[in-house]
């Protein structure tokens, strides 16, 4: 029997499939599971551990893991409180749970459903859960490696530009000839848009899944900080002068608010970059950072495409616009380099 065992369930080998426990046991997030595919509709493939997207069609058999998902323009799913006979793929890493809602561009499809043939086992016979699995859990302490500065990409929404800006500020920066690190904090595995980052030059790029976490939605604070702190710690043995990072979705979304809202977090950034969709978000997003005495140092995102937008935000406000384009060149390093603390006028 042929398995595709997807990114999520990296490094799960020598397991035991426990066919019994698949119709008694409530699954937990970060429960790894042999699963057969009833039928491919919305996710017809899976990124699996050899980071290639895998075609998959009825009838597979793919390894996977049980997890929530938070994602304004895809779904909101997450792991049932009770066994049951059938579940969908809510994550192109290889996340399992069951859709309550999916946005109206999603209409047309329906989620991909599975069955759970049965759960993986150690050796002893305990499942398998990938949260922190054969890692060293370290406690949030705020301590940053090799004094690095770390540059912040938050974003209005999904879908904003926070992962386009944070890259080409990594690139902008490699021109310094400085070592630079990407860290996606939250979100759901899938590894492009680390990935990505590493192609514009980052020499080191981690996100969440490297802990063994399908996603960060519903994780408590405590944990997503120790997450933090774990993730600061590999990040440390490369020795980076800066490290850029990425907050998942909006400013509204559970993780985001709390974590910007949190001094103890706050405190270990240096700069942060905002990106917006559009020019009235700019304003908006503004005003809630405000609040949270947040200033960013420049703001970018999807709606510089537009000199229109930017001619907008230009003339209502002080705060500096950059594109993409002028971010990648490095001629903005120096604006980095400044900690900026004062709160948005």
């Amino acid at each position: 029997m042929r398995i595709k065992q997807t990114i999520v369930t990296r490094g799960v080998e020598n397991y035991t499939i426990n066919e019994s426990l698949a119709g008694s046991r409530s699954p937990k997030a970060g429960d790894v599971g042999l699963f057969r595919v009833i039928e491919v509709d919305r996710h017809s493939s899976l990124q699996c551990v050899d980071k290639r997207s895998h075609s998959i069609f009825d009838g597979d058999y793919i390894l996977a893991a049980f997890g929530n998902r938070y994602a304004t323009s895809q779904y909101e799913g997450y792991v049932p409180e009770q066994p049951l006979d059938v579940y969908h793929i809510i994550g192109a890493g290889g996340v399992i749970g069951i859709v309550r809602t999916k946005n109206a561009s999603l209409e047309d499809y329906e989620p991909t459903t599975v069955e759970l043939i049965g759960y993986c086992c150690e050796p002893d016979g305990s499942v398998i859960n990938t949260l922190f699995r054969n890692q060293k859990r370290l406690s949030f302490t705020g301590d940053v490696p090799n004094q690095a500065k770390i540059i912040l990409s938050i974003g209005s929404t999904m879908d904003s530009g926070k992962t386009t800006t944070a890259a080409h500020v990594a690139r902008g920066l490699k021109t310094t000839g400085k070592q630079v690190a990407f860290i996606k904090l939250t979100g759901t595995v899938y590894t492009k848009d680390i990935d990505y980052v590493a192609d514009c030059g980052a020499d080191v790029a981690m996100d969440f899944s490297n802990i063994g976490f399908p996603s960060t939605y519903l994780v408590d604070k405590e944990t997503i900080l120790d997450i933090y702190q774990t993730l600061l710690n590999k990040i440390g043995e490369h020795k980076p002068d800066y490290i850029v990072m990425e907050i998942a979705d909006g400013l509204f979304q559970r993780e985001t608010s709390f974590l910007l809202s949190d001094p103890r977090f706050m405190n270990t950034i240096h700069n942060t970059v905002f990106s917006c969709g559009d020019s009235l978000s700019v304003q908006a997003g503004l005003q809630v950072l405000n609040e949270w005495n947040i200033q960013p140092c420049m703001v970018s995102g999807r709606f510089t495409m537009s000199p229109l937008l930017i001619t907008e935000v230009q003339d209502r406000m002080s705060v500096p616009v950059h594109t993409i384009d002028q971010i990648m060149t490095g001629e903005l390093n120096a604006i980095f380099e400044q900690k900026i603390h004062s709160p948005v006028a």
